[in-house]
């Protein structure tokens, strides 16, 4: 029998539009069992071929708002799509359903799942990205690392508290 892997993914970007924003970071938490390996595609590793040996052996994709930003986000940028390949659920549809509404840090304060980093969003990630492309800022560029992680290691932990 073959083992299930499941993925939760997460981007960051250099701001919302499709055409003229980048992906700084894809996280990917990838999870076989109990046990979960993270991977962190970041500036240049950003490419098409790494997004999917990262991927390799995945079946499952969990995502936040998915279906909207992140996959649209990397079939324009990478031109890769994901939805074609693998199996998809975006949790914010399940979230919806369970009357929980918001980003996932506002569903995650409803829930009480914990985050280590506060008050660091969307808008402060972007920052982080120019602050370290900028001004090479190593803490900058762990910030926004430690802030990608919280969001796919705390999709898993959604996902179970959803029982989905």
């Amino acid at each position: 029998m073959q083992d299930f892997f499941e993925a939760y993914l997460d981007i960051e970007t250099t701001g919302l539009s499709l055409y003229i924003d980048n992906i700084t970071v894809i996280g990917i938490y990838v999870v076989r069992g109990r046990g979960g390996s993270l991977v962190q595609l970041v500036g240049e590793q950003v490419t098409k071929t790494n997004l999917l040996k990262s991927l390799d052996g995945v079946d499952r994709i969990y995502t936040y708002n998915g279906s909207r930003f992140d996959l649209p986000f990397i079939q324009s940028s990478l031109n890769v799509d994901l939805v074609e390949s693998f199996q998809h659920r975006d949790l914010m549809y399940d979230c919806w359903r369970n009357n929980l509404y918001g980003g996932l840090k506002a569903v995650e304060e409803q829930l009480g799942i914990v985050r280590r980093l506060k008050g660091i969003n969307g808008y402060e990630a972007v920052r982080l990205w120019w602050k370290y492309q900028n001004q090479r800022d190593r803490h900058a560029l762990r910030t926004l690392l430690e802030y990608n992680r919280e969001d796919v290691v705390n999709l898993r932990i959604l996902r179970e508290v959803l029982l989905v």
